[in-house]
């Protein structure tokens, strides 16, 4: 099946069909014109051979018979005629008087020669002759030689004849030979053409030009296999080489697009993110003094009001009040200018200027802050008051959060400094990522409860001091979750020892 699809297939094999017309049919063509040649003088040289054989016999019997010719002794001529059928394959022998008459003979024979030219050439130059003639509808090859006597003058005509069929017929089976050979010879060289160029050449071209196709394809991660002459494995490993280089230079085409829709998405949040700012500075400029008015009259209408009915609503507006002016704080946080304040302060100090701000928005059954262990004795250079915001947001997010307990863990170790704030409430809503929820307007809490800007806050703060927030829920072994834990990091840089 695999030769039929390659015979069907070879009309458009071109390195084969070029092979075949560039090589293999001038290499047969040589070898035909060589044999035509050969044939050309072999035929020659036979020729000269059986003229060479009828002069020898001519010359070993000519002298005999010379002189028995000379004494008309036709027993002895005859019997020297027929001597030379035991020496050659010879057809006929003749003696014949210079006037072309025949005086003996023996085979197959002439009885007149007086009209030959070549008896008639041979008796006028006394040089040897032959040539092709026919006798009795057979063709003959006859040497005629001149019988001299001893004084050397010409007495008689000696002819030695041979069938010349002979000659043909073994010129003909040399040719059919020679033929026969070169036919096998160029079906032998096809055969080990197509053969040779199919394993060595025509299977690696067909599999290479199988992988361009593959690859023209879409499959760009195919490659080409390495097997084959070393020119095609050359060709081979450039295909794969480039194919590589694209790969790499798609994938990175691929990353720099996908960090320059990153970074769009990232300008058009800071974008969005800065008019949002300047509207929440505007709102919570607008918003301050009149809540301060509103408190400011709640407090003094507490202070002259007796009845416990009075006081309680206006207790309740002062907590709403306070409760907006939180809010309002937090929008200003959020809207504030970057770190432009950098100062020294102890760990100690900024943990408990922290603690000591959120008591006073504890409220009777809110989990208090607690440090697990002693802080670390060491030296930040940050900005105290927004560092110590993040910080409020932090524990007061956890609080909101907290059953029972929250708790303050410090580790620092040569390359950061980590504060860990973790509560044991409900941890983070199934099915929202931590990073949601520290986008900013984006809360957990009921609607009312909360601006959803406490933890962007904090994230904002801290990469400002390039540092970075984590969020995660605290799980037990069996995966139950046992409330949040909310990681503030501080690179090396903002640490160091106290100075004694």
């Amino acid at each position: 099946m695999t030769f039929l699809s390659n015979l069907r297939r070879w009309p458009q094999a071109s390195l084969q069909r070029r092979l075949l017309l560039f090589v293999v049919l001038p290499m047969l063509l040589l070898v035909g014109l060589a044999i035509r040649f050969g044939l050309a003088l072999t035929s020659e040289l036979v020729s000269n051979s059986m003229r060479t054989d009828l002069e020898l016999i001519g010359r070993a019997i000519r002298v005999p018979i010379s002189d028995a010719l000379l004494q008309q002794d036709l027993v002895a001529i005859n019997a020297h005629l027929e001597s030379v059928f035991t020496i050659g394959r010879v057809y006929g022998a003749s003696v014949y008087n210079t006037d072309g008459r025949l005086v003996a003979a023996t085979g197959v024979t002439e009885r007149d020669l007086s009209d030959s030219e070549l008896a008639s050439e041979v008796v006028r130059t006394g040089l040897q002759q032959d040539g092709y003639h026919s006798v009795s509808g057979q063709s003959l090859f006859s040497h005629f030689l001149p019988v001299i006597d001893r004084s050397g003058q010409i007495h008689g005509l000696l002819q030695i004849s041979r069938k010349g069929s002979d000659f043909e017929q073994s010129l003909d089976r040399m040719s059919t030979l020679a033929w026969m050979s070169w036919v096998a010879l160029a079906l032998l060289s096809l055969l080990i053409m197509w053969r040779g160029h199919q394993r060595a050449i025509g299977q690696p071209v067909h599999q290479l030009v199988d992988s361009m196709r593959k690859v023209a394809a879409g499959n760009s991660k195919h490659r080409a296999s390495l097997e084959g002459p070393a020119e095609l494995a050359e060709v081979a490993a450039g295909l794969n080489q480039m194919l590589d280089d694209m790969a790499v230079a798609q994938s990175q085409l691929q990353s720099q697009q996908a960090e320059q829709q990153r970074m769009q998405q990232q300008l058009k949040k800071q974008e969005t993110m800065a008019a949002i700012g300047q509207v929440v500075s505007g709102v919570a400029h607008e918003l301050g003094a009149p809540l301060s008015v509103i408190d400011g009259r709640a407090q003094r209408l507490l202070r002259l009001q007796q009845d416990e009915d009075s006081q309680r609503q206006l207790e309740a507006i002062r907590g709403q009040v306070q409760r907006l002016s939180r809010m309002v704080k937090q929008l200003q946080a959020f809207a504030h200018t970057p770190v432009a304040s950098w100062q020294t302060i102890s760990l100690p100090e900024l943990l408990q200027q922290a603690l000591t701000s959120i008591s006073f928005e504890l409220q009777p059954g809110d989990a208090e802050p607690q440090l697990l262990a002693p802080c670390p004795a060491l030296v930040l250079t940050l900005d105290p008051d927004r560092f110590e915001l993040a910080l409020v947001n932090g524990l007061r997010n956890a609080v909101q959060a907290a059953r029972s307990e929250v708790l303050i863990q410090v580790i620092s170790d040569p390359h950061s400094l980590t504060i860990l704030i973790e509560d044991d409430g409900p941890g983070l809503p199934t099915g929202q990522a931590a990073a949601d929820v520290m986008q900013p307007f984006v809360s957990t809490k009921p609607q009312g409860q909360g601006t959803g800007l406490g933890l962007a806050i904090v994230q904002q703060i801290l990469q400002e001091h390039q540092g970075s927030v984590q969020l995660s829920n605290k799980t037990q072994p069996n995966q139950e979750v046992t409330g949040c834990r909310l990681s503030l990091t501080l690179p090396f840089a903002t640490m160091k020892e106290p100075q004694p």
